[in-house]
């Protein structure tokens, strides 16, 4: 740290202008950024309209003595080149994509992937639902001719089982009777004892 009083001020001074400096400079580097990703966003007309204002900060870096008169004059040329070359179609823009840009595109991309598979998992639903419909139709059908079928063979039975009614009555009358000619037969020997007797 100096001692003498001139000394001290002028490292103040020096500080405060190198701050100034660097702002105009920043501010300058700003402008020539703008200027260029219009050019490479193809914004030809937002260019043209930001040129002159590009060439008068440059001006006012120069008279501020921040930068060289003849680098000013290089910059400024390169500018107007890269504008009038756009302009004929000696150079071909390639647009570029920003962090932001490229993001998005991303994230769109994913969206777009998820709601196809969505899609496709609906149609795979859908598809098992009516194979499993088709599948409960085919069983009650199956269901309804195995009940055809079971209706014919009871009718059937039921055919056949008159006839086993018809033997069990008879034998249900024959057993029936069974008692009855054992009651006639006890009568008639009854019958037949008192007539012995008398």
């Amino acid at each position: 740290m100096p001692n003498i009083k001139s000394a001290k001020k002028r490292v103040l001074v020096t500080i405060k202008k190198n701050e100034e400096n660097r702002a105009l400079r920043s501010r300058m580097n700003t402008a020539i950024k703008k200027f260029n990703a219009a050019i490479e966003t193809n914004r030809i007309e937002d260019a043209e309209k930001l040129l002159p204002e590009t060439m008068s900060i440059i001006d006012k870096t120069v008279s501020k003595g921040v930068i060289h008169k003849n680098n000013a004059a290089n910059k400024k040329s390169a500018l107007a080149k890269k504008l009038s070359d756009v302009k004929s179609g000696k150079i071909e823009i390639k647009i570029k994509k920003d962090n932001k840009t490229i993001a998005a595109e991303k994230a769109r991309a994913a969206q777009a992937a998820r709601e196809a598979i969505r899609e496709e998992n609906a149609k795979k639903a859908a598809e098992r639902k009516a194979a499993k419909l088709e599948a409960e139709k085919a069983k009650l059908e199956a269901e309804g001719k195995s009940k055809k079928t079971a209706k014919k063979d009871a009718d059937k039975k039921s055919e056949k089982k008159p006839v086993k009614k018809a033997a069990a009555k008879k034998e249900e009358e024959a057993t029936e009777k069974k008692p009855a000619a054992k009651k006639k037969a006890a009568k008639t020997e009854e019958a037949a004892a008192e007539e012995k007797k008398d």
